[in-house]
């Protein structure tokens, strides 16, 4: 198990203030405050769950209150007087409409320093984002962004959105010396968990170190490359299945429930990664341009992934469910018919004649929003549903779904980044009512009101995408501009700055 983690707050890291004589929208939100300092981690600690509301928003019970009524629906942003996020980082927030009794969607936004992993007998203690180690070598630093959106209980997401990062920062921690030399990754680390230089750097074994057939030497030397940019991913690859288990362990002791897609996104050594394990989305607009950074994961777009483990395990779909899709629902007066199928294997449709086993309830049935797996979740990816069953029965989903985010890379370094260009995280709740394109042009235009360096730009941006998506109440409901239906969901959009004031070399 996962040692306690012991988190120190050091410096304060400074950042822009509004510009003298930038005006401001009345209606708009106050300007960000200014940025907390990093945080240092020496392991994910023990969890906990409960009903809150980001740290970073610094709430008064009384803003509490407002934030938790479902008729007012007030958008929720960093107010003026308290610490501005890292990096000028916008946010917003709302409530959904009465779906769930309080806002399940979580954030997170913080500066992490990872020290390098000691040995039992090393207790160093926290540095700043800028310090370095003993002998010069320095500590790695992380900026980190986290949308957690729960479902069936906000326990799951609170817990990772308290801890996701430090589960990240553990993982990091072996590979602090290694992404920092340009050197090719060892294949193995010292009992001390640092490859030694000597080591990382010694010559490939010839012909007289060892004694083998010629046939054999090709195959004996044979390695396979692998990249800093890798073992990054590989590290919030696994930082998720930690959470997972910590939330698995620690569901009933600590009320855990339900569970909570994840959006997580680190920026590191000049590249951003952003990790998606559900139907949270993030686009990066850039010189108007529209950057798809993560994809939704759902019944159907993972149907053959689900299809093919159903194939596999008969079992877990305790005699109630077929793993085949069909267009429908199959009538017992259509057994031997020939009806369009497909399995997982199969992109397109075919025939086949309808059987008994065909009778029983699709795995994937629906589609759009309204796609489930076993009629019962509409996302495939996430974290928690430990204790997830199928109605009126004993048949779990867990297994079903996956909790190892998908990450995409994108190298800051690349490009010349303009105040404009910005990353854009989102729950679905922006995502349902609005479209990428509709979202460029709000971020475009709230950010041309404004001063390049005026930080509160961002805030103001988060602020009119969660407003415009949640939209005005009227007789017939939330509609948007267009008289649409607006979003009824939680809503919960981080806006981040690609062109500073971030340090990518």
């Amino acid at each position: 198990m996962l040692g306690r983690v012991r988190t120190a707050v050091a410096q304060l890291v400074g950042g822009l203030g509004p510009t003298p004589g930038a005006q401001r929208p009345r209606d708009s939100p106050a300007p960000p405050p200014a940025p907390p300092g990093p945080s240092a981690c020496r392991g994910p600690p023990a969890g906990g769950g409960g009903f809150s509301r980001p740290a970073f928003l610094q709430l008064s019970s009384e803003e509490l209150q407002r934030a938790d009524d479902h008729a007012g629906r007030a958008v929720q942003s960093p107010r003026e007087t308290r610490r501005r996020l890292p990096w000028s980082t916008g946010y917003a927030e709302v409530i959904n409409a009465g779906k769930s009794q309080h806002n399940e969607d979580q954030a997170c936004c913080e500066v992490v320093v990872v020290d390098r992993r000691c040995s039992p007998r090393c207790n160093p203690a926290p540095k700043e984002c800028t310090g370095e180690a003993e002998g010069g070598r320095k500590d790695l630093c992380f900026h980190y962004w986290g949308l957690f959106d729960g479902h069936a209980g906000s326990g799951a997401a609170v817990m990772a959105s308290k801890l996701l990062h430090l589960h990240i920062c553990d993982q990091l921690r072996d590979l602090v010396d290694i992404l920092q030399d340009s050197s090719p990754a060892p294949l193995c680390l010292q009992s001390d968990s640092r490859a030694l230089p000597a080591e990382r750097n010694r010559a490939p074994l010839t012909q007289a170190d060892v004694e083998l057939p010629n046939d054999a030497l090709p195959r004996f030397h044979l390695e396979k490359a692998v990249s800093h940019e890798s073992l990054v991913i590989g590290a919030i690859e696994n930082a998720f299945k930690r959470m997972d288990e910590q939330i698995e362990r620690e569901r009933t002791t600590r009320l855990v429930a339900g569970g909570c897609c994840a959006l997580a996104v680190v920026y590191l050594l000049g590249k951003v990664y952003v990790a998606n394990a559900g139907d949270s989305r993030a686009i990066i607009i850039r010189n108007g341009e529209i950057i798809p950074m993560s994809r939704e994961f759902t019944p159907e777009t993972e149907r053959q992934r689900l299809q093919f483990l159903g194939f596999l395990r008969p079992e877990l779909l305790g005699n109630e469910f077929t793993h085949l899709e069909f267009p429908r629902r199959i009538q017992h007066k259509e057994l031997g018919k020939k009806m369009l199928y497909r399995d997982q294997n199969m992109d397109g449709w075919a025939y086949k004649r309808i059987e008994e086993d065909d009778l029983k309830f699709p795995l994937i049935y629906g589609e759009g929003k309204k796609a489930r797996v076993m009629a019962t979740i509409g996302v495939t990816r996430g974290l928690g549903d430990h204790d997830l069953k199928v109605y009126n029965s004993d048949i779990h989903i867990k297994p079903f779904l996956s909790c190892v985010p998908e990450v995409r890379v994108y190298d800051l370094t690349q490009y010349e980044h303009c105040p404009d260009d910005v990353l854009v995280l989102g729950t679905d709740g922006l995502w349902d009512v609005t479209n990428d394109r509709e979202v460029a042009d709000v971020v475009t235009e709230v950010l041309m009101g404004y001063e390049p360096n005026d930080p509160c730009r961002y805030t103001v941006a988060a602020y009119e995408l969660v407003l415009r998506s949640r939209g005005v109440l009227k007789e017939r409901g939330w509609r948007l501009a267009n008289d649409k239906l607006g979003s009824g969901d939680d809503i919960s959009v981080f806006v981040v700055p690609l062109g500073g004031p971030g340090n990518y070399t």
